[in-house]
């Protein structure tokens, strides 16, 4: 059956930032589309305003009542690795014979309708996933796009196109975890960066290196391969590919970068067509690494110089990735998704670039029991860059506890003599005796739950 042919669709995990995009699209054509969720969240509350029916509780007897009056092969049942093999849902559904398929598969046959630009890396991805959207839309390019956040100038992680339109494009993040990206047709892809990360799939680096080799060989032969300058050394490609850096010898790279009034201003040089006083607001050096990727996407789909200025000054960003709530003279608080020691680095590296002066406080909440083992020295030394660190408990997700990791170990191994280990719900006591200056909240947990409380409490000491 064809993806768009099922007569219920019914999500396990709907609450997601890629499941909830899914959601949508299927609910944008006009589908029965409804869902589970762990907790309920601003992202589910929204979802159900848009009339996607969604509950909270493991309750079989509920999901009975929602698939009565629909035969098996007539429901489509989207997961995501992140509900538990043994979630009593999910137990039913597969012992009663309906089709279920992971959430990489399903937007996979999605990608075969379109042609599809996928944007791979461990570090980038969504920024660059979002910025290329937004440069096709700029350039009135139809195009759908499936993005890992919430864009800020469009207020959605999901775009939709004219489904009328044979030509449109699709815009994908690609996900490395569980292998996802491999179920992707891409017609242009690029790759921005291949550090080890979710060890607990791969194994070792190696395993980490040869799923993305093997992501490069799934570009189609009229397509486009493009590859930062590292990656395409640890990755020892030989297929055609365009190569990008930030201020290497490449054809895609970046001169003149200055900083002036808290933004970048560069030159892009291209074999296509240099483009000079390029201007974004985006924070960190690696944004504008992020941008060459996704100027070189654009240019290979023939927009100009003009539009291309026009849109990187415009892009305003994703929702967590260096996202201002509160920006005054004496107090600023920035949160960010980061959740890996590259990105921890990257991160904090950003805010001690813009306010050399400031005492930097970050809040971190480390993210997966195996991720935290395996990049621990790693970790520590990002979180040491910090002048000030507040460390919460890991966030165990989908994880059972691992004997002897924990937050502690990590405050452990840390230099910095700047540091405590708070538990989350004393998080906003802790701050009320803190004199911030720039404040980070970081992690892919539920840490993102304080973030509007510790906005509150901070604006109220600029009124």
């Amino acid at each position: 059956m064809k993806i768009l042919d099922y007569k219920l669709y019914y999500f396990l995990g709907v609450g997601g930032i890629g499941m909830s995009a899914l959601a949508r699209f299927f609910n944008h054509y006009g589908k029965n589309v409804q869902g589970y969720d762990k907790t309920q969240t601003v992202l589910t509350k929204e979802l159900e305003g848009e009339n996607i029916k969604c509950h909270y509780n493991e309750d079989v007897e509920l999901l009975k009542s929602i698939l009565s009056g629909f035969r098996p092969e007539e429901v489509l049942i989207v997961y995501t690795p992140a509900v538990p093999k043994n979630h009593a849902e999910y137990v039913y559904l597969e012992s009663n014979g309906f089709n279920i398929k992971k959430r990489s598969q399903v937007l996979g046959e999605i990608t075969q309708s379109f042609k599809t630009i996928a944007i791979a890396g461990t570090h980038g991805k969504t920024t660059t996933t979002t910025l290329v959207t937004h440069l096709l839309k700029t350039a009135g390019i139809n195009c759908y796009s499936f993005m890992g956040g919430i864009s800020k100038n469009y207020g959605t992680n999901l775009l939709l196109g004219n489904p009328n339109d044979s030509n449109a494009y699709v815009v994908v993040e690609a996900d490395e975890y569980d292998r996802s990206f491999l179920t992707l047709s891409p017609h242009i892809a690029v790759i921005t960066s291949v550090d080890a990360d979710h060890l607990d799939i791969y194994g070792d680096k190696n395993s980490v290196l040869e799923g993305y080799f093997l992501f490069s060989k799934l570009v189609k032969s009229d397509g486009c391969l493009i590859v930062k300058k590292n990656v395409d050394n640890e990755l020892k490609l030989t297929n055609k590919r365009l190569i990008y850096s930030l201020n290497l010898n490449t054809e895609y790279c970046a001169e003149s970068v200055q900083v002036k009034d808290g933004a970048f201003h560069y030159d892009i040089v291209s074999p296509v067509e240099k483009i000079t006083d390029v201007v974004i607001g985006l924070p960190g050096l690696h944004n504008v690494e992020n941008s060459i990727a996704a100027v070189t996407i654009a240019q290979q789909l023939g927009i100009k110089g003009e539009t291309i200025k026009q849109a990187l000054r415009s892009f305003q960003g994703v929702k967590r990735r260096f996202d201002y709530r509160v920006k005054s003279e004496n107090v600023i608080y920035i949160d960010d998704y980061a959740h890996h020691p590259e990105e921890l680095k990257a991160s904090i590296g950003a805010a001690k670039q813009l306010y050399p002066d400031k005492k930097i406080t970050g809040i971190f909440q480390p993210h997966l029991f195996t991720r935290t083992r395996d990049f621990a020295d790693d970790f520590a030394k990002s979180l040491d860059m910090l002048d000030e660190c507040i460390l919460l408990e890991i966030y165990p997700a989908r994880e059972l506890p691992i004997e002897g990791v924990n937050s502690q170990m990590l405050l452990d191994k840390m230099k910095s003599s700047n540091k405590y280990l708070v538990q989350k719900e004393n998080v906003l006591e802790f701050l009320k005796n803190k004199n911030t200056e720039v404040l980070m909240t970081m992690g892919a947990g539920d840490i993102d739950k304080l973030v509007t409380p510790i906005e509150e409490l901070l604006k109220q000491r600029i009124k």
